[in-house]
């Protein structure tokens, strides 16, 4: 599993270099914007870490596009059958969440993630994440607490959950198994 962080940070790092140089914007500039260091952004670039869940969020905020659309972006390479062993897979380092975009490159304004959150695990995401999206989460076994703004939300398997205006998140493993659910995110 190192060999593949390793590609992945990689390849996220030269995306995150592409998005900035497309938009003639510094590292400064991009540093400003998603409240990330220049260090930090150079080291990310340069493929030397595997960034945080919410580091790549504030970097992909600041592009104006989700964390799905960034590491889309960076791993698939397009066609309409994206093969589970093609599916890019990225695992937080800070929380050891796995996530694995199912979604083939395509027009289509819907995205479909697959998350498994370890027991006890804790993610959370501010509302500029949610600003340019709609989602729903659906649970496949586990249990999730997810927390919107000031309301929490138990899950349980089966449950499916859609998302109201944008606010602060976080999705909560509470045990004592890992949580895995389904995100449906849809642009626009």
């Amino acid at each position: 599993m190192t060999d593949i962080a390793n590609d992945i940070s990689s390849t996220i790092g030269r995306r995150i270099h592409s998005e900035r140089a497309l938009r003639g914007w510094s590292l400064a500039e991009l540093a400003d914007r998603s409240d990330v260091s220049k260090a930090m952004l150079s080291t990310i670039e340069r493929g030397k870490t595997s960034p945080t869940a919410a580091l790549l969020v504030r970097i992909a905020a600041a592009f104006g596009m989700t964390l799905s659309t960034l590491i889309a972006r960076a791993e698939l390479q397009g066609g309409g059958l994206l093969r589970e062993s093609d599916q890019p897979l990225w695992r937080d380092p800070a929380t050891g969440y796995v996530r694995r975009h199912l979604s083939p490159v395509s027009d289509m304004p819907l995205e479909l993630i697959r998350v498994q959150l370890p027991a006890g695990a804790k993610v959370s995401f501010p509302a500029a994440s949610y600003a340019f999206i709609r989602q729903q989460i659906w649970l496949i076994s586990g249990r999730l607490e997810f927390t919107e703004g000031d309301i929490v939300h138990g899950l349980e398997p089966g449950d499916c959950l859609a998302l109201g205006a944008p606010s602060d998140c976080s999705f909560h493993a509470p045990g004592p198994d890992a949580a895995d659910y389904l995100v449906a995110l849809a642009r626009g």
